[in-house]
C-alpha cells in the first residue's frame, strides 16, 4: 500500500487474477485512511493497464 499526497491510495498485486477479498482490502484502507481515491493494480498481466482498476467513493 502507498498513499500518494495523502489524496490516493496505490494497492500493488501480483495475483493471477483481482478477487473480491482485494477490493475489500483497499475498501478497508480507503476507509481508515479518509481517502475517496484508490487504484488496484496487478503487475501480473501482460499489458499493464489492462491490470489497473480505480476505486472512488
Amino acid at each position: 500500500m502507498c498513499f500518494v499526497e495523502d489524496t490516493l491510495i496505490l494497492e500493488l498485486k501480483s495475483v493471477e487474477e483481482i478477487k473480491g477479498i482485494h477490493e475489500a482490502q483497499l475498501l478497508t484502507y480507503r476507509k481508515l485512511a479518509g481517502i475517496k481515491t484508490g487504484f488496484l493494480i496487478n503487475s501480473n498481466v501482460t499489458k499493464l493497464k489492462n491490470g489497473i482498476t480505480r476505486f472512488v467513493l
